[in-house]
Protein backbone atom coordinates (compact mmCIF):
# COMPACT_ATOMS: atom_id res chain seq x y z
CA UNK A 1 0.00 0.00 0.00
CA UNK A 2 2.91 2.46 0.83
CA UNK A 3 4.31 1.72 -2.78
CA UNK A 4 1.26 2.37 -4.43
CA UNK A 5 0.70 5.76 -2.39
CA UNK A 6 4.50 6.71 -3.23
CA UNK A 7 3.30 6.16 -7.01
CA UNK A 8 0.28 7.84 -6.65
CA UNK A 9 1.78 10.70 -4.84
CA UNK A 10 4.63 10.97 -7.81
CA UNK A 11 2.16 11.19 -10.89
CA UNK A 12 -0.03 13.66 -8.75
CA UNK A 13 3.30 15.75 -8.22
CA UNK A 14 4.16 15.25 -12.08
CA UNK A 15 0.88 16.29 -13.37
CA UNK A 16 1.18 19.09 -10.55
CA UNK A 17 4.26 20.50 -11.94
CA UNK A 18 2.98 20.42 -16.03
CA UNK A 19 0.20 22.38 -14.98
CA UNK A 20 2.31 24.90 -13.53
CA UNK A 21 4.89 25.05 -17.02
CA UNK A 22 1.68 25.19 -18.81
CA UNK A 23 -0.23 27.88 -17.29
CA UNK A 24 3.50 30.22 -17.54
CA UNK A 25 3.26 32.91 -19.78
CA UNK A 26 4.60 32.60 -23.16
CA UNK A 27 6.60 35.73 -22.60
CA UNK A 28 8.17 32.97 -20.08
CA UNK A 29 8.85 30.42 -22.70
CA UNK A 30 10.74 32.37 -25.47
CA UNK A 31 13.49 32.40 -23.96
CA UNK A 32 13.85 28.78 -24.40
CA UNK A 33 13.57 29.00 -27.83
CA UNK A 34 15.28 32.30 -28.29
CA UNK A 35 18.65 30.78 -26.71
CA UNK A 36 18.35 28.12 -29.60
CA UNK A 37 17.93 30.46 -32.38
CA UNK A 38 14.52 28.77 -33.45
CA UNK A 39 11.10 29.98 -33.33
CA UNK A 40 8.32 27.95 -32.10
CA UNK A 41 6.80 24.84 -33.74
CA UNK A 42 4.00 25.46 -36.56
CA UNK A 43 5.80 28.86 -37.41
CA UNK A 44 6.71 30.15 -40.88
CA UNK A 45 10.26 32.12 -41.24
CA UNK A 46 11.26 34.67 -43.90
CA UNK A 47 14.44 36.52 -44.26
CA UNK A 48 14.27 40.19 -45.26
CA UNK A 49 17.53 41.47 -45.44
CA UNK A 50 19.67 40.77 -42.35
CA UNK A 51 16.26 39.76 -40.40
CA UNK A 52 14.61 36.65 -39.67
CA UNK A 53 10.44 36.85 -39.44
CA UNK A 54 8.53 34.01 -37.80
CA UNK A 55 5.27 34.37 -38.49
CA UNK A 56 2.00 31.84 -37.52
CA UNK A 57 -1.82 32.16 -36.88
CA UNK A 58 -4.07 30.48 -34.27
CA UNK A 59 -5.74 28.61 -35.19
CA UNK A 60 -3.43 27.62 -37.68
CA UNK A 61 -6.28 27.20 -40.19
CA UNK A 62 -7.49 30.47 -40.24
CA UNK A 63 -11.11 30.96 -39.63
CA UNK A 64 -14.22 33.24 -39.98
CA UNK A 65 -14.02 35.14 -37.33
CA UNK A 66 -11.48 35.88 -34.33
CA UNK A 67 -7.55 34.47 -35.07
CA UNK A 68 -4.50 35.34 -33.38
CA UNK A 69 -1.30 36.22 -35.61
CA UNK A 70 2.07 35.49 -34.07
CA UNK A 71 5.05 37.01 -34.72
CA UNK A 72 8.71 36.83 -34.03
CA UNK A 73 11.93 38.63 -35.09
CA UNK A 74 15.25 37.41 -35.05
CA UNK A 75 18.34 39.00 -36.48
CA UNK A 76 20.78 37.20 -38.07
CA UNK A 77 22.50 35.70 -35.63
CA UNK A 78 19.22 34.58 -33.86
CA UNK A 79 19.20 36.92 -31.19
CA UNK A 80 15.53 38.49 -30.61
CA UNK A 81 14.96 42.01 -31.95
CA UNK A 82 12.74 44.25 -30.04
CA UNK A 83 13.94 47.64 -31.02
CA UNK A 84 11.23 47.72 -33.86
CA UNK A 85 7.49 48.64 -34.37
CA UNK A 86 5.02 46.78 -36.24
CA UNK A 87 1.98 47.22 -38.06
CA UNK A 88 -0.16 44.22 -39.44
CA UNK A 89 -3.24 44.34 -41.38
CA UNK A 90 -5.60 41.47 -43.42
CA UNK A 91 -7.47 43.20 -46.56
CA UNK A 92 -10.03 41.15 -48.71
CA UNK A 93 -10.01 42.29 -52.47
CA UNK A 94 -12.57 44.55 -53.43
CA UNK A 95 -15.11 42.40 -55.60
CA UNK A 96 -17.72 44.00 -58.08
CA UNK A 97 -19.94 45.93 -55.89
CA UNK A 98 -18.59 45.26 -53.00
CA UNK A 99 -15.55 47.21 -51.38
CA UNK A 100 -12.39 45.78 -50.15
CA UNK A 101 -12.49 45.06 -46.22
CA UNK A 102 -9.35 45.56 -44.07
CA UNK A 103 -9.02 43.77 -40.60
CA UNK A 104 -6.63 45.35 -38.70
CA UNK A 105 -4.24 43.26 -36.20
CA UNK A 106 -2.93 45.40 -33.39
CA UNK A 107 -0.24 43.66 -32.57
CA UNK A 108 1.41 44.81 -29.58
CA UNK A 109 4.55 43.41 -28.01
CA UNK A 110 4.20 40.51 -25.40
CA UNK A 111 7.83 39.70 -25.31
CA UNK A 112 11.46 40.32 -26.41
CA UNK A 113 10.90 39.94 -30.21
CA UNK A 114 7.49 38.90 -30.03
CA UNK A 115 4.38 40.46 -30.85
CA UNK A 116 0.96 38.98 -31.06
CA UNK A 117 -2.34 40.41 -32.03
CA UNK A 118 -5.91 39.73 -32.89
CA UNK A 119 -7.19 39.37 -36.67
CA UNK A 120 -11.09 39.07 -37.11
CA UNK A 121 -12.28 37.78 -40.29
CA UNK A 122 -15.60 38.36 -41.41
CA UNK A 123 -16.17 36.26 -43.99
CA UNK A 124 -14.29 32.94 -46.13
CA UNK A 125 -11.62 33.83 -48.57
CA UNK A 126 -8.42 35.35 -49.33
CA UNK A 127 -7.25 37.59 -46.62
CA UNK A 128 -3.81 38.79 -47.93
CA UNK A 129 -1.71 39.77 -45.11
CA UNK A 130 0.77 43.09 -45.19
CA UNK A 131 3.15 43.21 -42.21
CA UNK A 132 4.92 46.76 -42.22
CA UNK A 133 8.25 46.68 -39.51
CA UNK A 134 9.47 50.57 -38.43
CA UNK A 135 13.11 49.69 -37.62
CA UNK A 136 15.14 52.97 -37.39
CA UNK A 137 18.18 50.79 -37.21
CA UNK A 138 17.97 48.42 -39.83
CA UNK A 139 15.71 50.28 -42.15
CA UNK A 140 11.72 49.92 -42.53
CA UNK A 141 10.58 46.55 -44.67
CA UNK A 142 6.93 45.68 -45.92
CA UNK A 143 6.38 42.17 -46.56
CA UNK A 144 2.97 40.45 -47.82
CA UNK A 145 1.74 37.43 -47.06
CA UNK A 146 -0.85 34.87 -48.52
CA UNK A 147 -3.70 34.06 -45.80
CA UNK A 148 -7.22 32.45 -46.17
CA UNK A 149 -9.39 31.13 -44.38
CA UNK A 150 -9.84 27.32 -44.55
CA UNK A 151 -5.70 26.91 -45.20
CA UNK A 152 -3.38 25.84 -43.11
CA UNK A 153 -0.29 28.14 -42.94
CA UNK A 154 1.30 31.58 -43.95
CA UNK A 155 3.39 31.97 -46.76
CA UNK A 156 5.29 34.70 -48.09
CA UNK A 157 3.98 36.91 -51.40
CA UNK A 158 6.23 39.87 -51.71
CA UNK A 159 9.43 41.07 -49.98
CA UNK A 160 11.08 38.16 -48.02
CA UNK A 161 12.82 35.00 -48.99
CA UNK A 162 11.98 31.44 -47.21
CA UNK A 163 14.61 30.50 -45.07
CA UNK A 164 16.26 27.45 -46.17
CA UNK A 165 16.62 28.91 -49.23
CA UNK A 166 20.06 29.43 -51.40
CA UNK A 167 22.06 31.94 -49.95
CA UNK A 168 22.61 35.34 -51.81
CA UNK A 169 24.41 38.80 -51.35
CA UNK A 170 22.60 41.60 -49.05
CA UNK A 171 22.62 43.26 -52.06
CA UNK A 172 20.71 40.99 -54.00
CA UNK A 173 18.11 40.16 -51.37
CA UNK A 174 16.52 43.28 -51.34
CA UNK A 175 15.55 43.07 -54.88
CA UNK A 176 14.18 39.21 -54.81
CA UNK A 177 11.05 38.78 -54.38
CA UNK A 178 9.15 35.29 -53.63
CA UNK A 179 5.64 33.89 -55.15
CA UNK A 180 4.72 31.00 -53.98
CA UNK A 181 3.44 28.51 -56.80
CA UNK A 182 -0.31 28.96 -56.34
CA UNK A 183 -0.15 32.26 -56.55
CA UNK A 184 2.32 31.57 -59.77
CA UNK A 185 -0.55 29.43 -61.23
CA UNK A 186 -3.20 32.61 -60.59
CA UNK A 187 -1.06 35.15 -62.68
CA UNK A 188 0.10 32.75 -65.50
CA UNK A 189 4.07 32.85 -64.78
CA UNK A 190 5.63 30.78 -67.02
CA UNK A 191 9.39 30.62 -67.58
CA UNK A 192 11.73 29.55 -70.87
CA UNK A 193 15.53 28.85 -70.74
CA UNK A 194 18.46 31.40 -71.55
CA UNK A 195 20.91 29.52 -73.92
CA UNK A 196 22.66 29.51 -77.35
CA UNK A 197 20.49 29.39 -80.49
CA UNK A 198 20.86 29.60 -83.86
CA UNK A 199 19.09 33.19 -84.53
CA UNK A 200 17.82 33.66 -88.26
CA UNK A 201 16.36 37.26 -88.34
CA UNK A 202 13.64 37.91 -90.94
CA UNK A 203 13.73 41.35 -92.46
CA UNK A 204 10.60 42.21 -93.71
CA UNK A 205 10.73 45.34 -96.18
CA UNK A 206 7.88 46.76 -98.88
CA UNK A 207 8.60 48.12 -102.45
CA UNK A 208 7.89 48.85 -105.85
CA UNK A 209 8.69 47.40 -109.17
CA UNK A 210 10.54 50.59 -111.30
CA UNK A 211 12.22 50.93 -114.68
CA UNK A 212 15.28 49.10 -115.00
CA UNK A 213 17.19 52.31 -115.85
CA UNK A 214 20.59 50.32 -117.69
CA UNK A 215 17.62 49.84 -120.24
CA UNK A 216 15.88 53.22 -120.71
CA UNK A 217 16.39 55.21 -123.79
CA UNK A 218 15.55 59.34 -124.20
CA UNK A 219 15.07 60.03 -127.54
CA UNK A 220 16.74 63.64 -128.14
CA UNK A 221 17.57 65.73 -131.22
CA UNK A 222 20.97 67.53 -131.78
CA UNK A 223 19.85 70.19 -133.84
CA UNK A 224 16.84 72.11 -133.76
CA UNK A 225 13.74 70.96 -135.84
CA UNK A 226 9.89 70.41 -136.59
CA UNK A 227 8.59 66.69 -136.30
CA UNK A 228 6.95 65.92 -139.69
CA UNK A 229 5.02 62.02 -138.91
CA UNK A 230 4.75 60.80 -135.38
CA UNK A 231 4.69 57.27 -135.76
CA UNK A 232 5.63 56.10 -132.52
CA UNK A 233 2.32 58.03 -131.64
CA UNK A 234 0.86 56.66 -128.36
CA UNK A 235 2.26 56.13 -124.77
CA UNK A 236 2.69 52.14 -124.31
CA UNK A 237 3.38 51.49 -127.99
CA UNK A 238 5.75 48.55 -128.88
CA UNK A 239 8.84 49.47 -130.61
CA UNK A 240 11.70 47.56 -132.26
CA UNK A 241 15.08 48.63 -132.77
CA UNK A 242 15.63 50.93 -135.86
CA UNK A 243 11.95 51.40 -136.25
CA UNK A 244 10.97 55.26 -137.53
CA UNK A 245 9.54 56.83 -134.54
CA UNK A 246 9.13 60.48 -136.56
CA UNK A 247 10.14 62.19 -139.30
CA UNK A 248 12.26 65.53 -138.72
CA UNK A 249 12.19 69.33 -140.90
CA UNK A 250 15.69 70.94 -140.12
CA UNK A 251 17.19 73.73 -142.31
CA UNK A 252 20.85 72.73 -140.97
CA UNK A 253 20.25 68.73 -141.85
CA UNK A 254 19.19 69.68 -145.19
CA UNK A 255 22.33 71.84 -145.16
CA UNK A 256 24.13 69.21 -143.97
CA UNK A 257 22.91 66.43 -146.86
CA UNK A 258 23.74 68.79 -149.10
CA UNK A 259 27.43 69.72 -148.09
CA UNK A 260 27.67 65.50 -148.12
CA UNK A 261 26.59 64.99 -151.65
CA UNK A 262 28.08 67.47 -152.91
CA UNK A 263 31.47 66.29 -151.23
CA UNK A 264 31.41 62.81 -152.17
CA UNK A 265 30.46 63.73 -155.71
CA UNK A 266 33.78 66.06 -156.06
CA UNK A 267 35.63 63.03 -154.17
CA UNK A 268 34.27 60.46 -156.90
CA UNK A 269 34.88 62.58 -160.04
CA UNK A 270 38.59 61.78 -158.38
CA UNK A 271 38.38 58.12 -157.60
CA UNK A 272 39.44 58.81 -153.97
CA UNK A 273 37.35 59.15 -150.53
CA UNK A 274 39.56 61.61 -148.27
CA UNK A 275 39.35 63.08 -144.84
CA UNK A 276 36.86 65.64 -145.60
CA UNK A 277 34.08 62.97 -147.24
CA UNK A 278 34.23 61.08 -143.66
CA UNK A 279 34.12 63.79 -141.65
CA UNK A 280 30.80 64.89 -143.74
CA UNK A 281 29.03 61.52 -143.60
CA UNK A 282 30.17 61.52 -139.64
CA UNK A 283 28.63 64.78 -139.28
CA UNK A 284 25.23 63.04 -140.12
CA UNK A 285 25.82 60.36 -138.05
CA UNK A 286 26.96 62.54 -135.01
CA UNK A 287 23.15 63.79 -135.72
CA UNK A 288 21.66 60.38 -135.52
CA UNK A 289 21.10 59.52 -139.20
CA UNK A 290 21.17 55.79 -139.64
CA UNK A 291 23.91 54.12 -141.90
CA UNK A 292 20.59 53.32 -144.12
CA UNK A 293 19.49 56.56 -144.21
CA UNK A 294 22.78 57.77 -145.55
CA UNK A 295 22.69 55.01 -148.31
CA UNK A 296 19.64 55.61 -149.27
CA UNK A 297 20.60 59.53 -149.47
CA UNK A 298 23.38 58.21 -151.64
CA UNK A 299 21.50 56.42 -154.01
CA UNK A 300 18.70 59.25 -154.18
CA UNK A 301 21.35 61.66 -155.05
CA UNK A 302 19.74 64.68 -153.52
CA UNK A 303 18.42 65.85 -149.71
CA UNK A 304 15.24 64.44 -148.73
CA UNK A 305 13.42 67.28 -146.48
CA UNK A 306 11.81 65.60 -143.70
CA UNK A 307 14.48 62.94 -142.26
CA UNK A 308 13.10 59.76 -140.52
CA UNK A 309 14.69 59.32 -136.61
CA UNK A 310 15.18 55.77 -135.82
CA UNK A 311 14.21 53.89 -132.36
CA UNK A 312 17.90 52.88 -130.41
CA UNK A 313 16.60 49.96 -128.40
CA UNK A 314 13.46 48.06 -128.69
CA UNK A 315 11.04 47.93 -125.59
CA UNK A 316 8.20 50.03 -124.82
CA UNK A 317 7.43 54.04 -125.30
CA UNK A 318 6.45 55.09 -121.81
CA UNK A 319 7.02 59.36 -122.41
CA UNK A 320 6.13 61.17 -124.91
CA UNK A 321 7.03 64.92 -125.58
CA UNK A 322 5.73 65.93 -128.99
CA UNK A 323 2.64 65.75 -131.67
CA UNK A 324 2.75 66.14 -135.61
CA UNK A 325 4.20 69.54 -136.76
CA UNK A 326 5.26 70.68 -133.06
CA UNK A 327 8.87 72.27 -132.82
CA UNK A 328 11.70 70.35 -131.27
CA UNK A 329 14.86 72.25 -129.60
CA UNK A 330 18.12 69.76 -129.71
CA UNK A 331 19.00 68.59 -126.19
CA UNK A 332 14.83 68.75 -125.52
CA UNK A 333 13.77 65.15 -124.53
CA UNK A 334 11.19 63.98 -127.41
CA UNK A 335 10.24 60.42 -126.23
CA UNK A 336 11.58 57.85 -123.58
CA UNK A 337 11.51 53.85 -124.61
CA UNK A 338 11.86 51.59 -121.75
CA UNK A 339 12.32 47.72 -122.39
CA UNK A 340 10.55 46.02 -119.76
CA UNK A 341 11.58 42.60 -120.08
CA UNK A 342 13.78 43.54 -117.12
CA UNK A 343 12.61 45.74 -113.81
CA UNK A 344 13.86 46.51 -110.95
CA UNK A 345 12.67 46.01 -107.00
CA UNK A 346 13.25 48.56 -104.66
CA UNK A 347 12.94 48.63 -101.66
CA UNK A 348 12.95 50.61 -98.05
CA UNK A 349 14.49 49.48 -95.07
CA UNK A 350 14.90 50.70 -91.13
CA UNK A 351 18.21 51.83 -90.15
CA UNK A 352 18.56 49.65 -87.58
CA UNK A 353 18.83 46.88 -90.15
CA UNK A 354 20.34 48.16 -92.92
CA UNK A 355 23.65 47.26 -91.38
CA UNK A 356 22.70 43.56 -91.91
CA UNK A 357 21.85 44.21 -95.54
CA UNK A 358 24.71 42.98 -98.31
CA UNK A 359 24.80 42.70 -101.58
CA UNK A 360 24.36 38.98 -103.14
CA UNK A 361 21.59 38.23 -99.96
CA UNK A 362 19.07 36.12 -101.06
CA UNK A 363 15.72 37.93 -101.52
CA UNK A 364 12.19 36.37 -101.91
CA UNK A 365 9.27 39.03 -103.16
CA UNK A 366 5.75 38.84 -103.08
CA UNK A 367 3.59 40.87 -104.83
CA UNK A 368 -0.54 41.45 -104.01
CA UNK A 369 -1.52 41.36 -106.87
CA UNK A 370 -0.22 37.46 -108.04
CA UNK A 371 -1.40 35.86 -105.18
CA UNK A 372 0.69 32.44 -104.47
CA UNK A 373 3.21 33.67 -106.56
CA UNK A 374 6.71 34.28 -105.56
CA UNK A 375 10.02 35.56 -106.66
CA UNK A 376 13.72 34.38 -106.08
CA UNK A 377 16.33 36.98 -106.57
CA UNK A 378 19.26 38.53 -104.72
CA UNK A 379 20.01 41.87 -103.41
CA UNK A 380 21.97 43.32 -106.27
CA UNK A 381 22.79 47.05 -105.03
CA UNK A 382 22.66 48.54 -101.70
CA UNK A 383 22.74 52.95 -102.26
CA UNK A 384 25.16 54.83 -100.19
CA UNK A 385 22.61 57.18 -98.34
CA UNK A 386 19.42 57.11 -96.27
CA UNK A 387 16.35 58.92 -96.84
CA UNK A 388 16.15 61.70 -94.00
CA UNK A 389 12.42 62.16 -93.87
CA UNK A 390 11.71 58.26 -92.76
CA UNK A 391 15.51 57.14 -91.89
CA UNK A 392 15.40 54.22 -94.04
CA UNK A 393 17.99 52.98 -97.06
CA UNK A 394 16.62 52.07 -99.90
CA UNK A 395 17.49 48.43 -102.04
CA UNK A 396 17.79 47.02 -105.38
CA UNK A 397 16.87 43.72 -106.86
CA UNK A 398 16.52 42.84 -110.47
CA UNK A 399 13.77 40.45 -111.71
CA UNK A 400 13.08 38.93 -114.77
CA UNK A 401 10.09 40.16 -116.74
CA UNK A 402 9.84 38.18 -120.12
CA UNK A 403 6.10 37.49 -119.73
CA UNK A 404 5.51 41.28 -118.98
CA UNK A 405 3.87 40.25 -115.55
CA UNK A 406 5.44 42.64 -113.37
CA UNK A 407 3.74 46.14 -113.67
CA UNK A 408 6.32 49.36 -113.26
CA UNK A 409 4.55 51.28 -109.61
CA UNK A 410 3.66 48.15 -108.66
CA UNK A 411 3.64 47.03 -104.73
CA UNK A 412 5.90 44.72 -103.71
CA UNK A 413 6.91 42.57 -100.24
CA UNK A 414 10.39 41.19 -99.71
CA UNK A 415 11.70 39.05 -96.96
CA UNK A 416 15.33 38.72 -96.07
CA UNK A 417 16.76 36.01 -94.33
CA UNK A 418 19.88 36.89 -91.87
CA UNK A 419 22.02 34.28 -90.56
CA UNK A 420 22.85 36.47 -86.95
CA UNK A 421 25.24 32.81 -85.54
CA UNK A 422 24.87 30.93 -82.70
CA UNK A 423 23.88 33.30 -79.59
CA UNK A 424 22.93 33.29 -76.62
CA UNK A 425 19.02 34.33 -76.23
CA UNK A 426 15.92 34.82 -74.59
CA UNK A 427 12.46 34.89 -75.51
CA UNK A 428 11.35 37.91 -77.11
CA UNK A 429 8.44 37.81 -74.35
CA UNK A 430 10.59 37.76 -71.51
CA UNK A 431 12.27 41.45 -71.64
CA UNK A 432 10.78 44.10 -70.52
CA UNK A 433 11.83 47.67 -71.13
CA UNK A 434 12.35 50.37 -68.19
CA UNK A 435 13.53 53.59 -69.90
CA UNK A 436 16.73 53.27 -71.21
CA UNK A 437 17.26 49.51 -69.46
CA UNK A 438 15.82 46.17 -70.13
CA UNK A 439 15.26 44.01 -67.44
CA UNK A 440 14.17 40.33 -67.05
CA UNK A 441 13.06 37.91 -64.23
CA UNK A 442 15.10 35.59 -63.08
CA UNK A 443 14.05 32.66 -61.49
CA UNK A 444 16.42 31.42 -58.85
CA UNK A 445 14.46 28.56 -57.68
CA UNK A 446 11.94 27.84 -54.95
CA UNK A 447 9.55 30.40 -55.62
CA UNK A 448 12.41 33.70 -55.42
CA UNK A 449 12.39 36.03 -58.54
CA UNK A 450 15.10 38.56 -58.76
CA UNK A 451 15.03 41.53 -61.61
CA UNK A 452 18.09 41.59 -63.41
CA UNK A 453 19.16 44.40 -65.87
CA UNK A 454 20.43 42.72 -68.75
CA UNK A 455 22.45 44.10 -72.62
CA UNK A 456 20.31 43.25 -75.74
CA UNK A 457 21.10 42.55 -79.16
CA UNK A 458 19.46 41.73 -82.13
CA UNK A 459 16.02 40.60 -82.48
CA UNK A 460 15.51 37.65 -84.51
CA UNK A 461 11.97 35.34 -85.02
CA UNK A 462 10.45 36.00 -81.58
CA UNK A 463 14.02 35.73 -79.14
CA UNK A 464 16.08 38.33 -78.35
CA UNK A 465 20.17 38.25 -77.98
CA UNK A 466 21.51 38.72 -74.62
CA UNK A 467 25.46 40.42 -74.64
CA UNK A 468 25.37 41.00 -70.83
CA UNK A 469 23.67 39.89 -67.81
CA UNK A 470 22.63 36.43 -68.13
CA UNK A 471 24.49 32.86 -68.68
CA UNK A 472 23.19 29.92 -69.80
CA UNK A 473 20.49 27.83 -68.27
CA UNK A 474 19.07 31.03 -66.38
CA UNK A 475 15.70 30.54 -66.35
CA UNK A 476 13.69 33.76 -67.01
CA UNK A 477 9.80 34.57 -66.63
CA UNK A 478 8.38 34.30 -70.08
CA UNK A 479 4.25 35.17 -69.26
CA UNK A 480 3.04 36.95 -66.39
CA UNK A 481 6.28 39.24 -65.86
CA UNK A 482 3.91 42.42 -66.16
CA UNK A 483 2.37 41.55 -63.29
CA UNK A 484 5.18 40.50 -61.47
CA UNK A 485 6.49 43.87 -61.82
CA UNK A 486 3.75 45.79 -60.71
CA UNK A 487 4.35 44.19 -57.11
CA UNK A 488 7.67 44.66 -57.06
CA UNK A 489 9.59 47.63 -55.45
CA UNK A 490 12.85 47.97 -57.94
CA UNK A 491 15.82 49.85 -56.44
CA UNK A 492 19.15 51.00 -57.51
CA UNK A 493 20.23 49.96 -61.01
CA UNK A 494 17.15 50.59 -63.06
CA UNK A 495 16.12 53.39 -64.41
CA UNK A 496 12.70 54.89 -65.20
CA UNK A 497 11.17 51.51 -64.23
Amino acid sequence: MKKITLIGGAVVALVAMAGIFYFLPSSETTPLASEKGNPESGMSTFRAGDLEISVMTSPGTPKVGDNRLIVELRDMGGNRVSDVELEAFAEMPAMGAMPAMRAAAGLQQVGPGRFEGEVKLSMRGEWPLTLQINDPQRGDRRLKFDLATDRAGVSIATGGTPIGASAISSEDNALVMTIDNRRRQLIGLKTGEATHRDLLKTIRAVGAVTLDERLLSHVTLKFDGFIGDLIADYVGAPISEGQVLFTVYSPELLAAQQEYLETRKRRSDRGVEDALLRAARQRLQLWDISSRDISNLEQRGAPQEYVAIRAPRSGTLIDRKIVDGSAARKGEMLLSIADLSSVWIEADVYEADLALVKTGMPVTVKLPYLPGQTYSTTVEYVYPYLRGNTRTGRLRMTLDNTDGMLKPEMYAELSLHVDLGHRLSVPEEAVIVAGSSRVVFVDLGEGRLKPTVIRTGRYANGFVEVLDGLVRGDAVVTSGNFLVAAETRLKAGIDQW
